[in-house]
């Protein structure tokens, strides 16, 4: 196949691909859409177990090489579109969306599939089934909010990790999250930022962590705060999932008995 750099990136990354590799080979049947399919390498998977595939790629380019990967396969269609807006004329058994982003923040994962759910069969499936989100207070230089990648930012975990969201892509998502819940500290310290991990559902029984290319932890920054052990705090998390990493807002507060 040939990809771009980033798409070489994403199909290096062996952890990521054998979750998928393994529902889309198990589940896809019928007419398939692939939304976003980038190099197309979901659609190659999906095409021997489906009557139709249906990719659609936003970017010109990339489509185009899509389209030349693809060529061979009689039953995937490459359409050169933006999935959140295409009228498809028949509807899918299987969805296949991996547009996929820490807490799914800075992709568009949401607004596509809260478009496109009305072309879903009753009994269809959408591939990933969903994400569980997970949130831990930290110490650190922590300037801007980023992702961890190798080991940097450095930050040390302070408090125990609490999991605040499960989403699941079967219905119509809020795009907005806004919530506020309380976090117990095991570690004396000052925390400068909370970290966001994001495990994948890829099917109801495959759970996917972070990998270098699939949802990497992102660190963002709050007031400091110095605490103790044993200490509890509560924390009000914001943001617009696809609405970019502009949207986050992230404030901590001790709670005083």
């Amino acid at each position: 196949m040939e990809y771009t750099s980033y798409h070489h990136n994403l199909t290096s990354d062996t952890a990521r691909l054998a979750g998928f590799y393994e529902a889309i080979t198990k589940h896809s049947k019928g007419t398939v859409f692939d939304l976003g399919t980038g190099s197309g390498i979901l659609s190659c998977w999906a095409a021997p177990y489906a009557d139709k595939v249906i990719a659609l790629e936003l970017n010109k380019s990339t489509a185009k090489i899509a389209e030349k990967n693809l060529k061979n396969l009689e039953n995937v269609e490459v359409i050169n579109s933006d999935a959140s807006t295409f009228s498809f004329k028949c509807k899918a058994d299987v969805i296949i969306c991996e547009m996929l982003d820490t807490a799914l923040i800075d992709e568009e994962q949401i607004p596509v599939l809260n478009s496109a759910i009305k072309y879903l069969k009753e009994d269809g499936l959408i591939i990933p089934y969903g994400i569980i989100n997970c949130l831990e207070p930290v110490e650190g230089e922590i300037e801007s909010i980023c992702y961890e990648e190798n080991g940097s930012p450095k930050n040390l975990v302070l408090g125990k990790p609490v999991f605040y969201s499960r989403i699941t892509f079967g219905s119509n998502v809020e795009k907005r999250f806004n919530q506020r819940f309380k976090i117990k500290i095991n570690k004396s310290g000052k925390i400068s930022g909370v970290k966001i991990t994001t495990f994948t559902l890829i099917t109801e029984n495959i759970i996917c962590g972070p990998t270098p290319m699939l949802n990497p932890p992102l660190i963002i920054p709050v007031e400091k705060v110095n605490v103790n052990e044993e200490e509890l705090l509560e924390v009000n998390l914001s943001y617009e999932m696809g609405g970019g990493l502009e949207s986050v807002r992230a404030r901590i507060n001790k709670v005083h008995s």
